[in-house]
């Protein structure tokens, strides 16, 4: 590891940390079903993708009390 000749100022690091910041999620509307889903990926809520039945997707059972 080397040896710091100079101290970096805490403007300078904060400098270089500017860009470290959190991008939201990318969300589109599913052609089908219009849920939120991902871009480029399988509707999670109905299973197409690219207007084709990719996985068929069960609908889940009312519980029973």
């Amino acid at each position: 590891m080397g040896i710091q000749k100079h101290r970096r100022s805490h403007k300078s690091g904060a400098d270089r940390r500017g860009h470290w910041k959190i991008t939201p999620v990318t969300l589109v509307e599913c052609p089908k079903c219009h849920a939120k889903m991902r871009p480029h990926r399988v509707c999670a809520n109905c299973g197409y993708y690219a207007g084709r039945e990719v996985i068929k997707v069960e609908e889940e059972e009312p519980k029973k009390r």
